[in-house]
């Protein structure tokens, strides 16, 4: 039998401790390894972002020189826009992004509809074969493209820099993929409500699979927004230059480098996908997820 010692003794020391008895998962916890890792990564990811907005946003003896209380401008941003014609840039590159993606989902569509609904004789050796061209780099084919190009009078036109990249394997792969886990209820039910082909891709498959086209139509914009070796091959004018390959105009050594300029040109070109990504980052997140998911 205990004594009123013990008990007292036992009481002043959950008292002086009180997280003696306390849950085990209540107690605070230390970071793990994955997400101090994780963190690291991001912080190496977003520094040259910050260092350009730094040098950009700061005269250019302040580029190396991080003093808090170093005066801001402006200068810099109206310098790269005078050197170079953005306003065309920009329009170039619009025209570019939005023509290649919705001919990639006309073109991917129809593949991937084919391929995961039609009973095609031998499709799935057509389908590998479709696949192959994930493993070659479009640097290899730069010559063949830039030949075909030439023989249809393409050279140095917006067409002719998106036309290699209309059919995408890895679009066709991701809508094979999502039209093969829609019911085939459904589509039984739209025929016997007497809808053509065309009417049950519409109405039936490209609805469900809209977090799919989200997610590649992203991954698409930003790859050919920030593409940078066919379009300098193929063009040599600014009326099809798009803005990466305007970019090469601040980088001349033989006008001089000024990297805060070269820095304020930087943003500009990145600054409406980095707007469009502050603005949709719960969607963009999202459509990747349910597109995974599928």
């Amino acid at each position: 039998m205990s004594s009123p010692t013990a008990i007292s003794s036992t009481q002043d020391s959950n008292t002086r401790n009180p997280t003696a008895g306390a849950p085990r998962s209540r107690r605070l916890s230390l970071p793990s390894l994955e997400t101090l890792a994780a963190w690291l990564l991001a912080v190496i990811w977003i520094f040259p972002l910050l260092y350009a907005f730094w040098a950009a946003f700061h005269p250019s003896e302040f580029m190396v020189r991080f003093d808090l209380f170093a005066p801001l401008t402006l200068d810099n941003f109206v310098n790269a826009w005078s050197q170079a014609p953005f306003g065309r840039y920009y329009l170039n590159t619009f025209a570019l992004v939005t023509g290649v993606v919705l001919a990639q989902f006309v073109v991917c569509t129809l593949a991937a509809f084919a391929f995961a609904r039609f009973p095609i004789p031998g499709k799935n050796l057509l389908f590998m074969l479709v696949l192959i061209q994930l493993f070659v780099f479009p640097e290899v084919l730069i010559v063949e493209n830039y030949r075909i190009a030439s023989e249809l009078g393409l050279i140095n036109t917006i067409t002719g820099i998106g036309l290699p990249y209309v059919a995408s394997a890895f679009g066709i792969f991701l809508l094979r993929q999502t039209f093969k886990t829609i019911p085939r209820e459904l589509e039984d039910a739209a025929r016997i409500e007497g809808c053509s082909w065309l009417e049950i891709l519409w109405k039936v498959y490209v609805p469900l699979a809209k977090p799919t086209y989200l997610a590649y139509g992203l991954v698409s914009i930003s790859h050919h927004w920030n593409n940078f070796l066919w379009p300098l091959v193929v063009t040599n004018s600014v009326e099809s230059r798009p803005l990466t390959v305007g970019l090469g105009v601040f980088s001349a050594p033989e006008t001089g480098v000024n990297w805060a300029t070269v820095s304020a040109a930087t943003l500009l070109s990145i600054a409406p996908l980095l707007v469009a990504f502050l603005l949709f980052q719960r969607q963009f997140v999202q459509s990747f997820l349910r597109a995974g998911i599928r």
